[in-house]
C-alpha cells in the first residue's frame, strides 16, 4: 500500500501549490525511503530534513477507515551467532553450534512472554540456519523486533530481550553480534485538532469512518516525528474483503479503482486539513509556536 500512501502525498502537496501564498504557508513533500526498516523519516528528521517543518501529515492504506491508529514503540535488531562448524557425525565434538544459539535463545523467549506486559510484543523469524544437514552450523542469524507501549517501556523490554540471545551465546560458547536495523520508533502522539479538522474533511468527501480502535499495535517512524511536532496519520479504508495488511492480497487491492479513489480523497483531506490549519488562527498560533529546529536537539527521546 505504500504507493497509496506516496500518491496521496504528492496529490495534497500539488493541491495546496496554487494556495500555498495566499495561505501565507510553506508545504513540503518528502519521500522517505526504509520506513518499515532502517527509520528512514528518523535519519531524515535528526539531519535536517523536517527543519521549519510545524506540522506533519500522512495517510495510510487498511481495510479499515480511521482518523488514527494507535502503535507501539519497537525496535528492530538481527542477531547473528559465529560457531564453528565440523562434521556432524565425525567431529561434532569440535564444532560450535550456531543454530543451537539460536534455539537457546528462542526458548529463552518463550519463557520470557509470561513476564511480558499485556503490550509487549516479541517476534522474529531465522534468517539463517546451517548449510548442510551433516554440517554443524558455524554461523546462524535471526532477526527479531520487540515492542512496547512506549519509549520508556521498550528500553525496559530490550534488556531482557537481548538477555535471551546472551543465554544462547553462553550456552553454547557461539560469539554474539547484535546490530539495530535502525533507531527505535516511539509511540505515536496523535494531534487531537489536526484529527478533527482531517476527519471533518475525510467525511466531507465521502469517506466514511468506523469506531476508534482500542488494540494498540504495528509501529510506525512517523511516531517520531510526532513527539517532536503535531502530526495526524490517518488510516484510508479499502473495501479488501478478508485481505489485511502484509498480504498478497491486500497488496493487489492497492492496484485497484477503489484504492485510487482513497488516494486522492485522502489527497483531498490532507490538503483541506492544512488549509483549515492555516486559517484557524488559534491553531495556526499553535503550530506556529513550536520550535523546528529539530536537527539541533542532540540527545533524542529513542537515544538510548
Amino acid at each position: 500500500g505504500h504507493n497509496v500512501i506516496a500518491a496521496a502525498g504528492v496529490g495534497a502537496g500539488l493541491a495546496l501549490r496554487n494556495v500555498a501564498d495566499d495561505l501565507g504557508i510553506t508545504v513540503r513533500v518528502l519521500g522517505t525511503p526504509a520506513e518499515e526498516q532502517g527509520g528512514g523519516k528518523i535519519l531524515m528528521l535528526e539531519r535536517g530534513a523536517f527543519d521549519g517543518t510545524h506540522m506533519a501529515m500522512m495517510v495510510h492504506p487498511a481495510p479499515q477507515e480511521c482518523d488514527h491508529f494507535p502503535t507501539l514503540a519497537i525496535s528492530q535488531c538481527d542477531f547473528h551467532y559465529h560457531g564453528r562448524t565440523a562434521h556432524a557425525s565425525v567431529t561434532p565434538h569440535l564444532g560450535v553450534n550456531a543454530a543451537d544459539a539460536i534455539t537457546v535463545a528462542q526458548v529463552g523467549l518463550g519463557l520470557l512472554r509470561q513476564h511480558l506486559n499485556s503490550d509487549d510484543q516479541v517476534h522474529g523469524i531465522v534468517t539463517k540456519g546451517g548449510e548442510a544437514a551433516n554440517i554443524i552450523p558455524g554461523e546462524a542469524s535471526a532477526r527479531y523486533f520487540y515492542r512496547s507501549t512506549d519509549l520508556h517501556s521498550l528500553s525496559m523490554l530490550e534488556p531482557k530481550v537481548k538477555a535471551c540471545f546472551e543465554a544462547g551465546a553462553i550456552a553454547t560458547g557461539a560469539i554474539l553480534d547484535v546490530q539495530p536495523l535502525g533507531p527505535p520508533y516511539s509511540e505515536f502522539v496523535h494531534d487531537q485538532d489536526l484529527i478533527g479538522k482531517y476527519r471533518k474533511n475525510a467525511e466531507s468527501l465521502g469517506r466514511v469512518f468506523s469506531p476508534p480502535s482500542t488494540k494498540v499495535a504495528g509501529s510506525t517512524d512517523m511516531a517520531n516525528v510526532s513527539l517532536l511536532m503535531p502530526t495526524i496519520h490517518p488510516m484510508l479504508g479499502l473495501d479488501s474483503g478478508t485481505a489485511v495488511n502484509h498480504q498478497p492480497e491486500f497488496a493487489a487491492y492497492c492496484r485497484t479503482p477503489d484504492a485510487d479513489r482513497a488516494a486522492v480523497e485522502g489527497a483531498l483531506a490532507m490538503a483541506l486539513t492544512a488549509v483549515d490549519a492555516a486559517s484557524d488562527d488559534e491553531t495556526r498560533t499553535r503550530l506556529l509556536g513550536h520550535k523546528t529546529s529539530y536537527s539541533e536537539i542532540g540527545e533524542y527521546p529513542w537515544s538510548f
